[in-house]
């Protein structure tokens, strides 16, 4: 823990790291990168527990959705980072030959880290991945409501990579806040909107770039073209997974009212597979964050009658998989993101009821598609907007490297993920290289009689 009167010494040192150069060679990188590799095998079980203490995840939802994806991230960056950082080259004009241009990606220098807590092993590591690899320096900012994997990080990781360029900071909003006054040269944040207007507008005072990671709600459609018992396993599995605490959680279903009433049946028995007759005494099922994050989702299914589930228990901040339907458009629970395991089924006469809702709302952070029809889905790809599709299946998208992660609109800006965080976290720099002979920019140099303005003007005219 650092006071924060000493986090502007903190990030001046870090800063120092990176201007001595040792960050931007492969090597370092690399090696920053297999550090960060052994820390997620050898300090797996310590991360399990604080996983446990702070969420309730069962090891292999830790495994699955945590430690697992940011391996598979490390392994893919390892194994391609030097073809991504071989300047690409470009064509140049006639007019400028003979001339050599490239595009080479440089790291930007410090960039700060600052992740949530519904997800705090992953979104702290996986963008940690891209900077490293870019060749950054880095502060990290693990959530304070996660308090057992923020102190992991914060007692462990120096263990394994650069400690004077890689920095863990623990705190809670006055760390924060002091931290974010600081000239950084990326800033990477990943939470809710509320949180990514602060952020956006304490850059904005050093022009500092940022990466917003956010949310919203994710809608999922339903037609009958579909296995709607396989449909709901998808989605029942998406939903509830850390027990509905997701950015990317299917938010709410539409389905017309005949869809609708099968759907319910089939979630009932999909919840059953997954959690058993009594979600509360498996230990594959998490619980709430927090007693104000508890209170929130208890309050959203008070107002509402739930089809299934509906049980909660603030001695354990549980809530049982809870299905609510004859929702309507303008309820409380359609007006913010649920983010618990609370999944209202809102009926629209069609496809183009549907597509209309969707558009009237603030761009999806994702967008799930439970349709065989083609003409259905070219319509949701070409008729909306979200930070990604997935037809088929919830929430897996994120777990494929080369796919770019991020939203759009109130969802987030930016992305990341695989080669996309290494262009994320480096400026792309153009290089132009033109001998000084022969020096065919005579031709176009002052002054400009008429032959050299026809000249000139002929020259536009085929480049145009």
């Amino acid at each position: 823990m650092h006071s924060t009167t000493a986090i502007p010494e903190l990030v001046s040192a870090v800063r120092a790291r990176f201007d001595s150069g040792r960050t931007r060679s492969l090597g370092w990188r690399l090696q920053q990168l297999a550090g960060l590799r052994d820390f997620l095998i050898e300090r797996g079980p310590e991360l399990e527990r604080a996983l446990r203490d702070d969420l309730a995840k069962s090891p292999s939802e830790s495994q699955l959705t945590e430690i697992g994806v940011v391996l598979a991230e490390v392994t893919h960056t390892i194994s391609s980072l030097k073809g991504w950082l071989r300047p690409r080259r470009v064509a140049v004009p006639l007019a400028l030959a003979p001339a050599s241009a490239s595009v080479m990606l440089e790291p930007l220098g410090v960039v700060l880290i600052i992740s949530p807590w519904n997800y705090p092993v992953q979104l702290l590591l996986a963008p940690l991945v891209g900077a490293l690899a870019a060749g950054n320096a880095v502060v990290l900012k693990p959530s304070e409501l996660a308090p057992a994997t923020s102190a992991v990080f914060a007692r462990l990781l120096p263990r394994y990579l650069d400690e004077s360029a890689v920095v863990v900071l623990e705190g809670a909003v006055d760390e924060t806040t002091e931290l974010l006054a600081q000239r950084f040269d990326h800033i990477f944040y990943t939470g809710n909107s509320r949180v990514a207007r602060i952020v956006a507008a304490a850059a904005a005072k050093n022009l500092t770039p940022v990466t917003l990671e956010l949310g919203g709600k994710s809608p999922a459609y339903v037609d009958d073209s579909v296995d709607i018992d396989a449909a709901a396993k998808r989605i029942a599995w998406g939903k509830f997974l850390n027990a509905g605490q997701t950015c990317v959680a299917p938010d709410y279903v539409l389905a017309t009212p005949d869809v609708a009433s099968r759907l319910v049946e089939a979630l009932r028995a999909a919840i059953a597979t997954l959690y058993g007759s009594d979600a509360r005494q498996t230990t594959d099922y998490g619980r709430i964050v927090s007693d104000a994050q508890f209170e929130r989702l208890r309050g959203l299914i008070g107002a509402e009658k739930p089809a299934i589930g509906g049980e909660t228990d603030a001695s354990e901040r549980y809530i049982e998989p809870t299905v609510l339907v004859g929702v309507g458009r303008d309820d409380d629970v359609m007006k913010q993101e649920i983010f618990g395991p609370i999944l209202p089924i809102v009926t629209v006469a069609g496809l183009d009821d549907a597509l209309s809702y969707i558009r009237t709302g603030d761009k999806p952070l994702a967008l799930y598609v439970f349709t065989d029809d083609e003409d259905a889905r070219r319509r949701f790809l070409t008729e909306t907007s979200s930070g990604a599709v997935g037809f088929g299946v919830t929430v897996a998208h994120l777990s494929v490297p080369g796919l770019p992660f991020g939203g759009v609109g109130e969802s987030g800006t930016g992305s990341y993920h695989g080669r996309r965080s290494v262009e994320t976290f480096s400026h792309e720099k153009a290089v132009l290289s033109k001998p000084l002979a022969p020096d065919t920019l005579r031709l176009i140099y002052p002054p400009y009689t008429p032959r050299r303005s026809s000249f000139i003007r002929g020259i536009l005219r085929r480049l145009s």
